[in-house]
């Protein structure tokens, strides 16, 4: 089964319960195994956010990190699974933004100049 089908599998499950304009926590335990597609889709939060975002026209992903080298390549590493998983490339921003060392959240808004 393709990465692209596998999102779409799991994304048929998942409620749509992420509300645009929340941030949600990226959970360490992502970055405590091996990542695989199934690890990526296996976390709800980003089921969650990715199933949104695939329902709603214009919207953004944005994955906010907070300083140090290690959270910049998380983000990096995370929105590269998430385009080897058949989101749109241009619906996905990396914003170093947040105060603490290491955190990651990801967030779905609207992208700039739409309403």
């Amino acid at each position: 089964m393709t990465y692209g089908k596998w999102l779409l599998v799991a994304l048929a499950m998942t409620p749509l319960a992420a509300p645009a304009g929340q941030m949600m926590a990226v959970p360490a335990e992502l970055w405590e195994q091996p990542r695989t597609a199934q690890a990526v889709l296996a976390q709800p939060v980003l089921r969650q956010q990715v199933a949104a975002l695939l329902s709603r026209s214009g919207a953004l992903l944005a994955i906010h990190y907070g300083g140090g080298e290690e959270a910049q390549l998380r983000a990096e590493e995370l929105r590269a699974w998430l385009i080897a998983l058949a989101v749109n490339d241009e619906q996905i921003a990396l914003a170093d933004d947040l105060p603490g060392i290491g955190e990651l959240q990801i967030e779905l808004t609207t992208k700039r100049g739409q309403q």
